[in-house]
């Protein structure tokens, strides 16, 4: 359990703790007096006023102030609303006031600008009530008049239409906003909430209840590719009963994860593939930390493993890297399919994130549908210790809610971060999780029970991989003469961020976040491949109108670094491109991402005989460390790549990435720094992202799904027939 003198070493993790008494004497004045309003202030009764013989109901005197006064005052409200005593003294010298009148006109403006706030933001909340309300009716509507395409009479739910099932799983999820909305407006605006019968008799919103008719047997969904109800961002920050608590957890969770980095065996054991990879003896653990930060979970499996790396990476930036949301769910976007802050409950000592503590929610991810995404509500916590090492150490806040009921619960995990010479920096990871895999398909299970998908070395070799992606990208001694190679400070910086935007773009659509719902298109036999749609309408970044994403993953007998080679080579891409039509693939522009050649950023021109596709340039970064691999590209404007190349912004270069996720089938052996699978085998996940309408407004038809599914399973059977050609090639079984 918690002890009372945890906190002695982190008392600066809340900023309310350095309130003195007087302040908070003054503030309870503050609060006493916050209910006046206006600019007439009423003063006390000077010391000539107050005639004992006085009948005592007579009016108080009032100051009306004069307009320079009010001016004044006004300009400094806006430079400081919270005027010290000293402050006010010297106000009300410059304007012949008392330092009382003072006050209470800046509690009196403070009261008055409160209650516009108040009143806007109810506003706000009835509109958006409103706009729902209006919206659940329509779509209600729609339903209710559904008819059939061919014959003209009543739709049956196997008949609808792509879109009118869009309709219908939309209506659902916007019964729960509106029910939601209508909870808050009730709260501030004093409104009964509004409560409307579910339009389906077929369950919550998220059941698979609605068969896609003339395609498959198998029942789904069809969600929007970041445009689904966001279930992370209704996740509701920490009470102020809650906070105390908190910062008790983190504390403690700091203790332990120091610990648990400097000590090794029997805590740790070293596995059998001669790499820095440990994993954790839980019987050790449960005799070392028998208190913890409370029992197992019941039905959950344990998943532990530690990892070091160095990194050619500051410190202090790799700090800020993970302190920043933003930052760190764009460094780790293979991992963090979606993150955010809720509170900051400190931001630390002014200038670093020493004692920074902050209240987040994140989804993490393998880069395939098949694999469900673990979702952790949880504390981060930030501290320098005394010999200059910075830890920061995440812990879930799931067992504060009891209503909650979590699949993953993450005990005490994260990095210590030793500042070495030359900016380089050694990092020693430990991730620690409790999870139900149930859900997780046959051809993942071996990775994922392995605890290599989700596990401490995932995350080092992906941090080590982007700090070499940031060092190239700040390099500034570029030999030149190599052919293809862009020296211009400018050209390197537009195209490293356009596929940095590329890779942010498909790495968000392609895994199994409950950001988007996949409906699977193939029931019987063969591999199932998932699509979801978008409508883009004023994103400069991407073209508009509707976009299918459909994606599919697979089992291939190759080890991971023969099909990454495979597929990011420019000689072999007409054998599985469909889409280049054949043609002839140059690579004209590259710009090389670290060590591994095969870590790049590449331009290549398709030479085909197609004139709508002639000279058509392609995006393309492929990227590899100890633990995947990906070829991500889409097809770019050559004016458009040509303007970006010249310095312009790279942010209206339109892109719909696709490409692929490759990963090992399970635990292996390593390999000049390569892990392969288990059983030599790799596990690949193909995605595309395609304009199939250029009207946001009209609707998806059956046939582009059709044409989209041919497209990917046609692409499939390519892959794997050149891959089991090169396999024969190499057995000499011509």
């Amino acid at each position: 359990m918690f002890q009372p003198n945890m906190f002695e070493n982190h008392h600066n993790l809340l900023d309310t703790s350095h309130r003195t008494s007087e302040n908070n004497f003054d503030m309870l004045k503050d609060d006493d007096h916050d209910s006046k309003s206006g600019t007439d202030i009423m003063e006390a009764a000077s010391g000539d006023d107050q005639d004992p013989n006085q009948h005592p109901n007579k009016k108080k005197r009032y100051h009306r102030h004069t307009q320079h006064q009010i001016q004044e005052m006004e300009a400094f409200f806006k430079e400081c609303p919270h005027p010290d005593d000293k402050q006010r003294k010297e106000l009300g010298r410059r304007l012949s006031l008392e330092p009382l009148q003072v006050k209470f006109w800046f509690q009196n403006k403070r009261t008055q600008m409160k209650a516009q706030h108040e009143r806007f933001d109810n506003t706000q909340l009835r509109n958006e009530n409103e706009k729902l309300r209006a919206e659940n009716i329509r779509y209600k509507e729609a339903l209710a008049n559904a008819t059939c395409p061919n014959c003209g009479g009543p739709a049956a739910i196997g008949e609808m239409s792509f879109d009118e099932q869009q309709l219908r799983i939309e209506n659902a999820r916007l019964r729960e906003e509106i029910d939601r909305i209508s909870g808050i407006a009730a709260k501030y605006v004093g409104k009964p909430t509004l409560s409307y019968p579910d339009a389906s008799s077929h369950g919550p919103s998220r059941s698979l209840d609605l068969p896609m008719a003339n395609f498959s047997q198998q029942q789904g969904m069809v969600g929007e590719l970041f445009g689904a109800n966001d279930l992370l961002r209704s996740t509701a920050g920490p009470t102020e009963a809650e906070k105390p608590i908190i910062i008790e957890l983190a504390v403690t969770a700091m203790e332990e994860l120091i610990r648990m980095a400097q000590v090794g065996e029997p805590l740790w054991v070293p596995t059998s593939d001669n790499s820095s990879h440990e994993i954790l003896s839980e019987e050790e653990y449960l005799r070392s930390f028998p208190r913890g930060i409370g029992p197992k979970l019941m039905g959950l499996k344990s998943e532990a493993s530690r990892e070091s790396v160095v990194v050619i990476m500051n410190h202090m930036t790799l700090v800020e890297i993970l302190m920043d949301v933003n930052q760190w769910s764009n460094v780790f976007c293979g991992i963090v399919s979606r993150a955010m802050t809720l509170e900051v409950l400190s931001t630390g000592v002014a200038g670093n994130y020493n004692g920074a503590l902050q209240v987040m929610t994140a989804e993490y991810q393998v880069p395939s549908p098949l694999v469900p995404t673990r979702e952790n509500y949880f504390v981060r916590y930030c501290k320098q210790q005394a010999d200059g090492t910075w830890v920061v150490v995440d812990v879930s806040l799931d067992s504060l809610r009891s209503s909650s009921i979590s699949r993953c619960r993450r005990r005490p995990s994260g990095c210590l971060i030793q500042e070495l010479p030359n900016g380089y920096s050694k990092v020693t990871w430990i991730e620690h999780v409790e999870v139900d895999n149930g859900a997780v398909h046959d051809i993942y299970k071996a990775l994922v029970n392995s605890g290599l998908a989700f596990g401490a070395k995932r995350w080092v070799a992906t941090l080590d991989r982007q700090s070499e992606r940031l060092a190239s990208a700040m390099a500034s001694n570029i030999p030149a003469g190599d052919v293809g190679v862009i020296t211009t400070p400018e050209g390197r910086k537009s195209m490293l961020k356009l596929a940095e935007r590329m890779v942010l773009s498909f790495c968000s659509g392609v895994g199994a976040s409950t950001a988007h719902t996949w409906t699977s298109l193939s029931g019987s036999g063969g591999d199932d491949v998932r699509v979801m749609t978008r409508k883009s309408i004023d994103d400069p970044g991407r073209p508009p109108g509707i976009v299918l994403s459909a994606a599919t993953s697979f089992w291939l007998p190759v080890e991971p670094k023969q099909v990454f080679n495979f597929l990011r080579d420019e000689n072999s891409r007409s054998e599985w491109d469909i889409l280049s039509n054949c043609g002839l693939v140059q690579e004209i522009a590259h710009i090389a991402n670290g060590r591994d050649p095969g870590n790049c950023v590449s331009l290549l021109r398709v030479n085909s005989a197609n004139s709508s596709q002639s000279n058509m340039l392609i995006l393309q970064e492929s990227s590899s460390d100890s633990t995947g691999s990906y070829v991500i590209y889409a097809p770019v404007d050559i004016g458009a790549m040509n303007v970006a190349l010249s310095g312009g912004d790279p942010d209206y270069v339109a892109l719909l990435p696709s490409g692929f996720a490759i990963l090992p089938d399970g635990p292996g052996h390593y390999e000049g720094g390569v892990l392969n699978g288990g059983t030599g085998g790799s596990l690949l996940t193909v995605a595309f992202q395609i304009l199939v309408d250029s009207v946001p407004t009209s609707k998806l038809s059956l046939g582009s799904v059709a044409t989209v599914n041919s497209l990917i399973k046609c692409t499939v059977e390519r892959i794997k027939g050149a891959v089991a050609s090169n396999m024969s090639k190499t057995m000499g079984i011509l």
